[in-house]
């Protein structure tokens, strides 16, 4: 079987690629030898691929790939070295493209695909939330309370600013006055 992407063959394919990449931690014990592995899953499956559309379909060939990697949605992905490893779908990484020389509808081209994995959701927190937010109207209840006299106190500040705008004038005078430095 010839590896598909988003339900087309990729026509000539020469190399196809997987890594696969599992995370450990080793916590050593305090005042021991040796040490315990953690398994913490795997990491995403890698895949590059590589061949040659040639052809009067190849130009449609790497623009196709071109949109499938701007998209930056998930696509089908069947290939027989990948069964193992249950890809089903993979998101386009990267599509370099080449001309080749001697014919004007030959291009190499090489696709870096990542093993697409549905996020999961979050936990119900609708308990919680009403709890946050009765504490958060509690504490702004006060908050805005505050508020209303915000406009009244800026408003009665207007009566010293004549006598407090040429402060710094009158204690320069006065040290010098005074024989300061």
């Amino acid at each position: 079987m010839r590896p598909m992407l988003a339900g087309e063959e990729l026509p000539q394919v020469q190399d196809l690629t997987t890594v696969d990449r599992r995370a450990l931690a080793e916590h050593k014990a305090p005042g021991k030898d040796g040490s315990m592995l953690q398994n913490l899953g795997r990491a995403p499956t890698g895949i590059t691929l590589s061949g040659v559309a040639s052809g009067p379909s190849a130009l449609d060939v790497v623009e196709r790939l071109k949109a499938d990697m701007r998209t930056g949605q998930p696509v089908a992905f069947v290939a027989d070295i990948t069964a193992d490893t249950d890809v089903e779908q993979v998101l386009v990484d990267d599509v370099q493209v080449r001309q080749l020389a001697g014919s004007p509808d030959r291009y190499a081209y090489v696709v870096t695909l990542h093993e697409f994995t549905e996020p999961v959701e979050p936990a119900a927190t609708d308990a919680l939330d009403a709890d946050v937010l009765g504490d958060a109207e509690d504490q702004l209840g006060d908050v805005l309370d505050g508020l209303d006299l915000a406009v009244p106190f800026e408003t009665g500040l207007d009566r010293f600013v004549a006598p407090l705008s040429d402060l710094l004038d009158r204690l320069v005078a006065l040290r010098q006055a005074s024989g300061g430095p």
